[in-house]
């Protein structure tokens, strides 16, 4: 027999999923700092700028998991993690980019869908829609991305770590990449289909 499991949506602000996707937003301004102070003639930190990045990867596992397990779905929730998504992957950009790690043209590519989602947010606001949900291709553009950023980032050394960690990690680039166009796409699609649909029931 099959069991319907049920979602249960909270207006709790300080539940652990929430607090974990805070944590994160904090961390975001910590990492850029930490990856860019050698370019600033500080001592280079990309150790624990990896730890920030790896604590950023296994919070977004746990938030949304722990939100669906303990029934703390809630709307701050669906506004905070995304957010802390597209500011982690902004802020590595940036300063994996200014230490020329990434190439521009990634950054491009990837900024690009960036705005291109903002554009599709734009429209659906006009037309009384809430801002698009993050559908699994996006969960798992952001998981192969975060793996890629801290995997180049332990590329920009010396020896075998450097180069295994080289070539995963433009695997994961590259693949997230690809991935997050295809999500991007997909919602482009969403919002072409709800406001033709408003257009004809007008």
């Amino acid at each position: 027999m099959e069991v319907q499991e049920t979602r249960v949506q909270t207006d709790r602000v300080l539940t652990i999923p929430n607090i974990l996707s805070m944590l994160r937003l904090v961390g975001v301004p910590v990492f850029l700092w930490l990856i860019l102070r050698p370019e600033f003639g500080g001592p280079e930190s990309d150790g624990w700028a990896l730890l920030v990045l790896m604590f950023s990867g296994v919070s977004d596992y746990l938030d949304g998991k722990l939100a669906r397990r303990w029934n703390q779905i809630s709307s701050l929730g669906r506004l905070l993690d995304p957010a802390a998504d597209r500011l982690y992957i902004l802020s590595t950009l940036v300063g994996l980019t200014w230490r020329e790690i990434l190439p521009l043209w990634l950054t491009i590519a990837l900024l690009a869908r960036e705005l291109m989602l903002l554009v599709m947010v734009g429209i659906l606001r006009r037309h009384g829609y809430p801002p698009p949900q993050v559908n699994f291709l996006g969960k798992a553009a952001t998981f192969n991305l975060m793996y890629a950023f801290p995997l180049l980032l332990l590329s920009d050394g010396h020896g075998w770590l450097a180069e295994v960690a080289t070539v995963f990690g433009w695997a994961f680039a590259g693949w997230g990449t690809t991935l997050y166009w295809w999500a991007g796409i997909l919602y482009v699609v969403q919002v072409r289909r709800l406001v033709k649909a408003d257009a004809v029931a007008d």
